[in-house]
Parts: C-alpha cells; structure tokens; sequence
C-alpha cells in the first residue's frame, strides 16, 4: 500500500492519511496531530529530517 502512495505523490497526487503509527511520518512532507479532535501541533516533516540530518534532536520531549 505504502508503494502505491508513494508513486501516487511521485505523479502529482495529494496524499491525506490518517494514522496512529508514528513511523509513517517518515514517509510523510507534513503531520498534523491530534488530540480529543483538537489540532496540538503541525509539523513540516521535512524540515526535521533535513535538522536531524545536520546532527540537532528533533525528537519530542515530555
């Protein structure tokens, strides 16, 4: 399934995908999470692989 996205985005597609599998982000340009259907953070997944790349924790923090 996960391949099929994947060329789906690569030809020009829009991918929204709801999940509670964070190892999805990987594969993801932007997330959203969600808490009691409220927005708590947005995040440009692309970013913080290109920071943790450089070395920084991009990890959260509790």
């Amino acid at each position: 399934v996960m391949d099929l996205l994947r060329e789906l985005h690569a030809d020009g597609a829009t991918i929204c995908m709801v999940t509670h599998d964070p190892r999805y982000a990987d594969v993801a340009d932007r997330a959203v999470h969600l808490f009691d259907g409220q927005v708590v953070s947005e995040d440009d997944v692309r970013r913080a692989h290109e920071l943790g790349e450089a070395g920084f924790d991009v990890t959260a923090g509790d």
